[in-house]
């Protein structure tokens, strides 16, 4: 009977424990709605003053500041700039992890606000403005937001939250790994181990208030592809005297076009080959020995990606022995492709579902453009999700993209990107608290 009692009493609490982290929303809500204000200033000034991949030194300053403000124990220059902040909540539980990135992009701003950036730099031997025109500092923004939020009601947290604000998402040109996966090498998800990782990304085609996911692939794995083709140089008035590399080039690129279109299942993820630029020659009249190709690839899934590889280098060496020239392939390993934990996804989408309405967490397309927050994802289960940073009554088609001059954010849905981070680290914790074990009983001789 007293151990019926005990293990009657011990659920109890565990059921309590659970209630009193769903509980905590109508608080977090609270609090993110009263600081909406200072996100929006805090993304202005970001906004205002980009830095490039692994030189967010101020921007790194600011989330460090922060983060001491309210208590976290904070850890500088991961990764070069990376900052992580540790909040150890008042009772037992898992620990989970909230990633934003950083950095900016060597883009000249055309949006007319006053927050404008007017931050140049020199990159790539040619002078050009610095915009974040991919909305990381929105990301960085909407996770100060939660930090502050988190850390209001720590004392009712059942777990921890490590928020790591990564660098260089868009990469360097510096050798050497860099961003999250420099991050995983000097271990952010270790000293506490993470048990689970989340992630949103701002998008300007998708309306404010709307939240877009997808199980599995989410996005693409990223590849660089470079082509070397020799041939032999003669006068472009006896072209039967050499071996045109240009021709043959032509011929690599429309045999790639069949890669797509006839070795991938395209019924269940696309891929990419594309070939962005082709550099040979030097005169009107001289056909040249060698020339350049250089391109990128986009793919879902190993077994996709070897294919895919495998295809390139067989059309590309077969084509240019046909033609009497050699060619050389190198294939550089970018980002991995980014996959949503389909058992992790599918306990969380509720969670979205009941903060933003059913009828507003909609099931995405994969995407080709690739996300280095999949280097978390290798080692453990994460979910990576678009947020809705398009103006109501606007069309995606009327819109800027990622990565343009033009691209802008309506501020009015980061309130319920700190919502939706918060919401998922308290119900995450609710579904993972400590196990009640039942008591043990003792056998009775017969």
């Amino acid at each position: 009977m007293k151990k019926t009692l005990l293990f009657s009493a011990l659920l109890a609490t565990a059921l309590g424990q659970a209630h009193a982290q769903s509980g905590l929303k109508p608080v977090i809500n609270q609090a993110a709605d009263a600081i909406e204000s200072k996100v929006i200033a805090w993304r202005r000034d970001l906004h205002e003053h980009p830095e490039l991949g692994n030189q967010e030194f101020r921007t790194a300053g600011i989330v460090a500041e922060h983060l001491k403000k309210l208590g976290y124990e904070v850890q500088e220059k991961i990764a070069v700039t990376g900052v992580v902040g540790v909040l150890k909540g008042g009772k037992p539980g898992p620990v989970v992890a909230l990633r934003a990135d950083m950095d900016g992009l060597p883009v000249t701003e055309r949006v007319d606000v006053p927050f404008k950036s007017k931050v140049t730099t020199e990159f790539n031997n040619q002078k050009t403005g610095v915009m974040h025109a991919c909305g990381h500092d929105s990301h960085v923004a909407i996770l100060m937001g939660v930090a502050e939020v988190l850390a209001s009601v720590k004392k009712d947290l059942a777990g921890t939250v490590k928020l790591i604000f990564q660098p260089a998402e868009e990469g360097v040109y510096t050798g050497g790994t860099f961003g999250a996966n420099r991050m995983v090498e000097e271990g952010v998800l270790e000293n506490p181990k993470v048990d689970a990782i989340f992630g949103l990304h701002i998008n300007s085609q998708t309306e404010v208030g709307t939240i877009r996911y997808r199980p599995g692939a989410t996005m693409a794995a990223v590849d660089q592809l470079t082509i070397k083709l020799k041939g032999k140089q003669t006068h472009g008035a006896n072209p039967w005297s050499g071996v045109d590399p240009i021709v043959t080039a032509s011929q690599i690129v429309m045999g790639l076009q069949t890669i797509v279109s006839r070795n991938v299942n395209i019924t269940e993820n696309p891929a990419v080959v594309t070939v962005g630029a082709i550099h040979g020659g030097i005169r009107y009249n001289i056909i040249p020995e060698s020339l350049e190709m250089i391109g990128t690839i986009r793919t879902f899934g190993d077994e996709q990606q070897a294919l895919v590889h495998r295809r390139i280098k067989e059309i590309s060496n077969h084509i240019a022995e046909s033609a009497g020239a050699k060619a050389d392939v190198e294939i550089g390993i970018g980002y991995p492709a980014t996959v949503n934990d389909p058992a992790l996804t599918d306990k969380m989408i509720p969670t979205l579902e009941a903060l933003a309405g059913k009828d507003k967490v909609l099931i995405t397309p994969v995407a080709t453009g690739a996300e280095d927050f999949s280097y978390f994802q290798k080692k453990i289960p994460g979910f990576f999700f678009f947020l809705g940073g398009m103006a109501k009554g606007k069309s995606p088609y009327d819109v800027a993209p990622h990565h343009t001059p033009d691209f802008y954010i309506d501020e009015s849905g980061f309130t319920l990107g700190v919502k939706s981070l918060s919401h998922l680290v308290v119900d995450y914790m609710a579904m993972n608290a400590p196990q009640v074990s039942s008591p043990k009983t003792k056998k009775t001789a017969k």
